[in-house]
Parts: C-alpha cells; sequence; structure tokens
C-alpha cells in the first residue's frame, strides 16, 4: 500500500504542478483561448492564486516525506488539493462542463486517497 501511495502522490504530484505551473506562466487570456473558458469567472489574481496551490500542494505531496522533513505535510496538502479540486467540481458544474467535472472528481478521488493513507493507517 505504501508503494501505491508513492505512485498516486506522484501522479497527482506530476499533473498538478503542470496545471499549476502552467497557470502562473501564462496570461488569463490564452489560458481562455487553449480552452479554460472556466478563467473567465475569475479575475487573474484568483487564477494565480489557484495555480501558485497547485504547484504548492504538489511539492507539499513528495518533498516533506522524501526529505524526511514534517512529513505531516504530506496529507495536508493532499488535502488542500482535495478542496481545490472540490471548487473545480462545483465551477465546472455551474458552467455545465460534464466531461470536466469527471476529471476533477478522479483527481480529488486519488488527493483523499493519498490524504487518508497518510493520515491513517500508512502514515509516515
Amino acid at each position: 500500500m505504501n508503494v501505491a501511495l508513492w505512485i498516486v502522490a506522484g501522479v497527482l504530484a506530476a499533473a498538478f504542478l503542470g496545471a499549476g505551473a502552467m497557470k502562473l506562466a501564462q496570461p488569463r487570456k490564452r489560458l481562455a483561448d487553449s480552452g479554460m473558458g472556466w478563467v473567465e469567472d475569475f479575475g487573474d489574481g484568483a487564477v494565480k492564486g489557484i495555480g501558485a496551490l497547485e504547484v504548492l500542494g504538489a511539492i507539499g505531496l513528495i518533498l516533506p516525506a522524501a526529505l524526511d522533513i514534517a512529513p505531516v505535510l504530506v496529507p495536508i496538502a493532499a488535502t488542500g488539493l482535495a478542496l481545490v479540486m472540490a471548487g473545480a467540481v462545483i465551477t465546472h458544474a455551474r458552467r455545465r462542463e460534464p466531461q470536466l467535472i469527471v476529471v476533477n472528481v478522479v483527481l480529488l478521488a486519488l488527493a483523499v486517497f493519498v490524504a487518508w493513507g497518510r493520515i491513517g493507517p500508512y502514515a509516515f
């Protein structure tokens, strides 16, 4: 189970690092033009803030455990990312984008799995 938790955390970290970095690096207009229509519902600061939360969450999934420095941050990061995904589900539901809701629910479930595993029976 420990290996499964590491694999899921790694996949989540890669996904959130890429998504967050894209939100931080590109202007909101370019994100909207590339298919992220939801950014039109938010201001520039909010989109950058979401990107920063995703990058920090990705780092928090791996680094504390890998360096054995405050590994309690791993389930906290996973919980934070689950909350970000819950917000994404609400946003996409409001915009009637069912395909994106499915992706967000899968990411939310994976983040909850990591949080559960690292808080509970498979804590560091």
